[in-house]
């Protein structure tokens, strides 16, 4: 009679230590065991050899419905299965439904479920006309976190919330315990240089990057931290481009506030004067890819401690939103869920940083972040049994050839992994082999916080 349902032997790698000749036994979903030598018996062994075994990651920041009829969350999540990410947190600014309301909640819960091959959360917003008055049952609905912007892409979509109007958002968020995200970039600031930018006449790859310096990044950060420690609100800068920000955040958690930042990571791989020039529109993101000494910094920053969160800022736009000539033309983003975790370990391993800052980054500090650790982030027992499995088989990625992605283009294709996803499991189901997505849609929970939230951290 076998003693467990599930074991993983290889290198195991959590949060806090990695276990050379480990495993990891898994019992009705659910880790069950952790230990080093003899793996105990099981009705499905896995014998990894050197392979690396991680927890499942959480992608933080993912836009699955932002492009009307394009992705949803039958291939965002298929995506993420085939890149080791069990769980997504979704954004709020879906085309055509902004999710400002426990009705809009409901609506994306029912509208994801059916299709989702991996868990996932789901972020709340505001309608600025409508101010914070809805937040309370949003709360209710379930989501984990809530997401605002100093800058407005779209009045209705993606709007601009005013720091007064940001303010009150915090000081109603702030007694939930969950965390208010927000894009950091002032808004004034950036029309005022993309206008001297068209002034300019310059068009190419080099106008994002000239449209949006780093001032306007910086000036956001810091509205965001000082709102957050005026009301007591968790305050999270959703995608640091900048190792300043980093260091600005640990300053207020220094002077004992609730401050982090998310660093994507298309900052910690592609740079601005070589990948920027090189790609045009398919690097065109918010805030911009900064240059290649600022990638450096970022990773000091990841190295001190000083960033909370790895993401992708996900989203798959259609090839012919992405190649315009002018680069101001095109729309901002890219996709990354099939490629992160293996991008993060490569970068990590170069740089001489413990897989340890894998687990954490993108498991352990996610699911606290989005008061999700009841259930999530870590490969402790009792703990869901998300698990992402590495080998290493280096491979040139090409996001077309996968088949795993909706759009066959990506801003990382071509770049060497020396460690690529052999496997992902989802509740202790595989739901990857290294080629084909076996979860069937649906295999997928929505994932919430805990009904009675904690206060503050």
């Amino acid at each position: 009679m076998s003693d467990f349902d599930l074991v993983l032997s290889g290198t195991v790698v959590t949060a806090d230590r990695v276990i050379p000749g480990g495993f990891v036994a898994v019992s009705d979903g659910k880790v069950a065991l952790i230990g080093q030598g003899e793996a105990p018996s099981a009705r499905e062994r896995h014998e990894l050899g050197n392979a690396l075994i991680l927890p499942g990651a959480i992608d933080a920041q993912v836009h699955s419905l932002s492009q009307r009829n394009q992705e949803d969350f039958l291939w965002s999540t298929r995506s993420a299965a085939a890149g080791g990410v069990t769980t997504i947190v979704d954004m709020p600014y879906d085309e055509g439904n902004l999710v400002c309301s426990a009705e809009a909640v409901a609506k994306k819960v029912a509208h994801a479920s059916p299709q989702a091959r991996v868990d996932f959360a789901l972020y709340g917003t505001i309608d600025p006309e409508e101010g914070p008055a809805r937040i309370p049952e949003m709360v209710a609905a379930g989501v984990a976190a809530f997401k605002f912007s100093t800058f407005g892409t779209d009045p209705k979509r993606f709007p601009r919330i005013a720091p007064a109007l940001l303010a009150d958002c915090f000081a109603a968020i702030a007694p939930t315990g969950l965390t208010a995200g927000v894009h950091n970039e002032i808004h004034e600031a950036v029309d005022a240089h993309m206008a001297r930018v068209r002034a300019s006449g310059i068009t190419d790859w080099r106008a994002h990057g000239l449209s949006r310096p780093p001032l306007t990044e910086l000036l956001a950060d810091v509205e965001i931290f000082e709102t957050g420690a005026l009301t007591g609100c968790p305050a999270h800068v959703v995608h640091s481009s900048l190792a300043r920000g980093a260091e600005l955040a640990a300053r207020y958690r220094a002077e004992g506030f609730a401050a982090t930042v998310e660093v994507c990571i298309h900052y910690l791989t592609l740079d601005e004067e070589n990948d920027v020039r090189r790609l045009g529109g398919k690097a065109k993101i918010n805030p911009p890819i900064r240059p290649r000494a600022e990638v450096e910094a970022l990773w000091r920053q990841v190295a001190l401690g000083n960033v909370a969160l790895v993401s992708t800022d996900h989203v798959s736009w259609s090839e012919d939103r992405k190649t315009k000539p002018a680069m101001l033309e095109n729309a901002s983003g890219a996709p990354g869920l099939e490629v992160m975790v293996p991008l993060f370990v490569k970068g990590a391993l170069e740089r001489g940083l413990p897989l340890t800052w894998a687990a954490r980054l993108m498991a352990a500090n996610p699911a606290r972040h989005f008061r999700i650790d009841h259930e999530k982030g870590a490969l402790a027992i009792g703990r869901d049994a998300d698990i992402v499995v590495l080998t290493p088989e280096p491979l040139l990625y090409d996001a077309g050839a996968s088949g795993h992605n909706v759009v066959g283009w990506s801003p990382y294709n071509g770049i060497k992994l020396p460690w690529r996803v052999s496997g992902t499991f989802l509740r202790g189901i595989q739901a990857f082999d290294g080629r084909d997505v076996l979860a069937e849609p649906g295999s997928g929970r929505f994932v919430r916080p805990p009904a009675t939230l904690p206060i503050g951290n």
